[in-house]
């Protein structure tokens, strides 16, 4: 065991160097996330920006079905290849890789038969209904390769080739900055060029994936697959925590447009999409840091190492108080010019996001330990707790907030939900973290 790299005494300094890479890979994703909406409302204009959070929940689905099958049929595939049934683990494989193609395939079917009807439901004004229109009729072209990619992603890790998924990773979203930009500025296609950007960017892992598992020699390749309900059924089963939080978040997303939309109209909802997108951006040091980690903490809860559970535990708690109060510092005092990026300092959309900045920071203070308690649980193979946690998080409390707080406090009551439902978090985590601090030995 000595040779095992999670195997060892861990320092604050060994534990930060170990999650750094993931800490990165994930500020990384969000900053090319909230450059490709800062283009758009920059180069378009704000009613785009609002344009792109009003169709945001197809985007969630379509990301938490392709999580479900990739993480749910994962674990199908790994524990066959564990088993030595590799040609049973490439005809899983397959399989996955075709269903997500046939799920992708029917959602653009779908999408562009009922275009119309689906951008209303998801709340657009007559105003907003061009934009949105143009963006999903081009995005829905592209659905069945956002699924492979995200299958694709997850099984190149189950392949042994981690690195090759993260390096299409960052080559997909360079490619989808600079396509946003060659697409909306000088060619001029407003915001379907973001969309054919963004589309673009989704083909290069889903094109490589399907070279690589064409021509591999290796653990994992495409072969003549079996069809077995049993597999896809699994895998959906196993993997639908995933699909539960993509949900949450578009019917959260939903909820915010709609309230705004009500409240301020479509700056409103410019503000509100300014503030989603900075906050998923401030998130990824503590998605990082606990996805980083993690495998450290079931390592030691596996080998019974409660000495390197408890240090491993005292150093994250360290880091996550200090990581939130300087993301607090920096929404609280730095928000203003991160709105700034999105829309000019003259326009209403400034005046309203910037004001709302100054009450929905608080929730950083509280998000980070909410983020890593749920992250914590998952190592620890306690998936109960986990998913009670995370559903109250992302939807039980967000959404009672939403509904409730602006009926009460009207566009106070908008920037009020996510601090009080991380506040309200805060307080369970840390309850649920006391109570079973015995029993995992932390």
């Amino acid at each position: 065991m000595d040779d095992n790299i999670l195997d060892r005494k861990w320092s604050a300094g060994s534990l930060l160097r170990f999650a750094f890479p993931t800490i990165v890979m994930m500020i990384f994703m969000g900053l090319y996330t909230v450059v490709d909406t800062i283009f758009v409302a920059q180069f378009v204009n704000t009613d785009a920006l609002s344009s792109i959070n009003i169709v945001c929940p197809i985007i969630n689905l379509t990301v938490g079905l392709g999580t479900m099958l990739a993480t749910g049929g994962n674990a199908i595939v790994s524990r066959k290849m564990g088993a030595g049934k590799h040609q049973e683990a490439k005809e899983d494989f397959t399989l996955l890789i075709l269903t997500g193609a046939v799920i992708g395939f029917f959602i653009f079917l779908g999408g562009t038969i009922w275009i119309d009807k689906i951008v209303y439901a998801l709340g657009a004004s007559d105003l907003l209904f061009p934009y949105c229109k143009d963006y999903l009729v081009v995005l829905f072209w592209f659905i069945p390769a956002n699924i492979l990619q995200t299958l694709f992603s997850n099984l190149f890790v189950t392949a042994g080739k981690p690195g090759l998924g993260f390096g299409l990773s960052v080559l997909a979203g360079a490619a989808n900055i600079l396509l946003d930009y060659l697409f909306i500025v000088p060619c001029g296609m407003g915001i379907r060029g973001a969309a054919l950007g963004t589309g673009f960017g989704y083909l290069i892992p889903t094109a490589a994936g399907l070279v690589y598992f064409a021509r591999s020699k290796g653990m994992l390749s495409f072969t003549r697959p079996t069809w077995k309900w049993a597999v896809i059924g699994e895998s959906c089963f196993n993997g639908s925590s995933e699909m539960v939080s993509q949900l949450a978040a578009a019917v959260t997303t939903f909820l915010f447009n709609r309230a705004m939309m009500n409240l301020l109209g479509k700056n409103g909802v410019a503000a509100i999409t300014i503030m989603i997108y900075s906050q998923f951006l401030l998130n990824t040091l503590f998605i990082g840091y606990s996805m980083g980690i993690a495998p450290i903490i079931g390592f030691h809860y596996g080998n019974k190492n409660d000495v390197q559970q408890k240090r491993v535990f005292s150093v994250s708690m360290r880091f996550i108080g200090l990581a939130s109060a300087l993301v607090f510092a920096v929404s609280l005092f730095g928000g203003p010019c991160m709105v700034r990026l999105f829309a000019d300092e003259a326009s209403e959309v400034y005046q309203i996001a910037a004001n709302g900045f100054t009450i929905f920071s608080y929730g950083f203070l509280f998000c980070g330990l909410n983020i890593f308690a749920s992250a914590m649980f998952t190592a620890l193979s306690n998936g109960k707790v986990s998913a009670v946690l995370s559903f109250l998080r992302t939807f039980g409390l967000l959404a009672g907030g939403i509904l409730l707080l602006p009926r009460i406090w009207g566009i106070t009551g908008v920037w009020l939900a996510v601090p009080v439902a991380e506040g309200i978090m805060f307080i369970v985590s840390a309850a649920c973290l006391l109570h079973y601090r015995k029993r995992y030995s932390y």
